[in-house]
């Protein structure tokens, strides 16, 4: 055997193991999942082989495992509740949506749309979790005290089960906290062991030996055996049509978290994740899991992360975890019919609660400074007002209205903050040699007669006349010392569009009336053509390069004007 084969062994068996854990978590969690969209537990394992191995084909991920995943499910939920009450309609009706984010994925990632994903900025989604961790535990309690299923937001739930605590049944509440609590455990001591299997087995186990179902611990009871049913479920065109805004929505939360995923474990081996191979992946994992009678799925960060720590080198881990799927459900279907709901929301539980974490909401409430306050007010934390937005959304309004509701409210904040530009007055720093801010302190002072200005920010018809007004405020503030040119460095503009192009011609012709003569430095490429094609060129053309060389620019006299005084 020569060392490339050695090699290639080697891989394969890593993948294996990699596929056996896979699966060892992967079932138990579908099964989980599925309760979560409010469909029978089989259906999580329905969705599992074909989007693994579909994914396996067109994603472009050495590692991320596709799967049924809590927010996907708890937006599948969301979709479905509003339209029927009916299950074997609510089966046909998650296929369908199945089947539209995979349709909507595949032609998102024909068209090359990777970029979609920047559309949910990492604070929305970290509220967004939040918010909907909160309210998958608050929808499986319940199950784990032996009460009614209840329903509404996160705080109707939470009232209703504290109203009904006088019925709890206390098996359940036993078989499910035990539960809990191994798992918990589990986790945090033996973190590769494959917990969720582990307690799964035992509690299955326990209800034979201990006839829990006899003593009111409701159990999943019948699983159908056997593969699933393949092709179209049985659904109207309207069906499709009304699904078609929740598919969407869909699509964006699973494409942004498996993305992040994806992301996350190649950064660590140095490859390189294609956004749209990406939106490719996960449409036809959706759409394989559809036309499987399953439900939608999304990449998943913990079983990733699950992924790679077994070892794992290649998609061949989900391809195994995908076979091993399969016989589960020719096979073993049969072991789970006596698994205990408080178990099977127990497991829930401990996938989801670990994502209650609150320290990204810290950290993004740190983001602050005196500076940053003067300049936007309250808009200075704008990333964790986004964040909260996003979390009281889900919590007050549901899932889907919730995530658009921070996509909102963090598309207003970021336009408030473009429309207000810092406009800062600069210092020659002595010591450096360098022109600072002189709001920021330090040993700097001020050209005399000249005020030099740097807009921090790109230029645009959402800001032109802010930057307009801050420029005339300040000479208007300046007036006692008789400025005879003002300096505007645009070193740190990116872009610029026609109105603010125009609005630099307007400022030079206010300046003009007022005796004061304005002049550009550190124009960058793009910003010169612009204003060159705009017809003001002259403000770039042999522009000074750095503002020292502007500062002797504007002090030079103009054809028949006598030099200003320098001090």
């Amino acid at each position: 055997m020569t060392p490339t084969d050695r090699g290639s062994a080697r891989t394969l068996g890593r993948d294996v193991v990699a596929g056996l854990t896979v699966w060892a978590i992967l079932v138990p969690e579908s099964l989980a999942y599925a309760t979560i969209a409010g469909v029978p537990p089989v259906v999580g394992l329905y969705a599992a082989p074909a989007a693994l191995l579909l994914y396996a084909v067109l994603g472009s991920s050495r590692h991320l495992v596709v799967g049924p995943m809590a927010a996907v499910a708890a937006l599948s939920a969301a979709a479905i509740a509003s339209l029927t009450t009916d299950p074997s309609t609510a089966i046909a009706l998650t296929a369908a949506l199945a089947i539209l984010v995979g349709v909507f994925g595949l032609l998102a990632g024909l068209a090359r749309l990777g970029f979609l994903a920047s559309f949910i900025s990492e604070p929305v989604l970290k509220g967004f979790i939040i918010g909907l961790a909160l309210t998958i535990i608050a929808g499986q309690l319940p199950k784990l005290f032996g009460l009614e299923r209840v329903s509404g937001n996160f705080f109707e739930r939470i009232a209703e089960l504290l109203g009904s605590l006088d019925d709890l049944q206390v098996a359940a509440l036993a078989v499910g906290g035990t539960s809990l609590a191994v798992l918990l455990i589990l986790r945090r001591l033996f973190a590769r062991v494959p917990a969720s299997l582990l307690v799964v087995a035992g509690a299955i186990v326990s209800a034979r030996v201990f006839d829990l179902e006899g003593r009111g611990v409701e159990v999943v009871g019948p699983i159908s055996a056997g593969l699933p049913p393949v092709g179209l479920p049985e659904v109207t065109l309207s069906d499709y049509l009304t699904l078609a805004a929740s598919a969407a929505g869909i699509l964006l939360v699973a494409f942004a978290e498996g993305l992040g995923g994806a992301k996350a474990y190649a950064a660590r081996s140095g490859d390189q994740i294609d956004p749209n191979r990406e939106l490719l992946g996960v449409g036809a994992a959706n759409l394989g899991a559809g036309l499987s009678a399953g439900m939608a799925v999304s990449g998943s960060l913990s079983k990733t992360a699950v992924n790679v720590a077994a070892g794992a080198r290649t998609q061949r881990s989900g391809i195994v975890a995908a076979v091993l799927t399969v016989l589960t459900l020719l096979f073993l279907t049969g072991l789970f019919e006596q698994l205990p709901e408080a178990t099977l929301a127990a497991v829930v539980i401990a996938a989801v609660i670990e994502l209650v974490d609150l320290s990204p909401l810290r950290r993004l409430h740190g983001l602050h400074s005196a500076s940053l306050e003067r300049i936007y007010g309250h808009a200075t934390r704008a990333d964790l007002i986004a964040a909260v937005a996003a979390l009281a959304g889900v919590l007050i309004f549901d899932t889907l209205p919730g995530l658009f509701i921070g996509i909102g409210v963090s598309a207003v904040l970021l336009a408030y903050r473009a429309s207000r530009p810092h406009v800062a007055v600069l210092g020659r720093s002595d010591a450096e040699g360098r022109w600072i801010d002189l709001e920021r302190g330090g040993p700097a002072r001020p050209a005399p007669r000249v005020q030099v200005l740097r807009p921090e920010a790109s230029l645009s018809y959402i800001n032109a006349d802010s930057v307009r007004q801050a420029v005339l405020a300040m000479v208007d503030d300046a007036a006692a010392e008789e400025l005879h040119a003002i300096i505007l460095d645009l070193e740190v503009v990116g872009s610029i569009d026609a109105t603010a192009g125009e609005m630099l011609v307007q400022l030079e012709a206010d300046l003009d009336r007022r005796g004061i003569r304005l002049v550009v430095c550190g124009a960058i490429g793009q910003v010169r053509d612009l204003l060159t094609a705009l017809g003001a060129g002259h403000l770039v053309d042999g522009a000074p390069a750095h503002v020292d060389a502007a500062v002797a620019a504007a002090r030079a006299p103009r054809p028949g004007e006598r030099p200003p005084p320098c001090s």
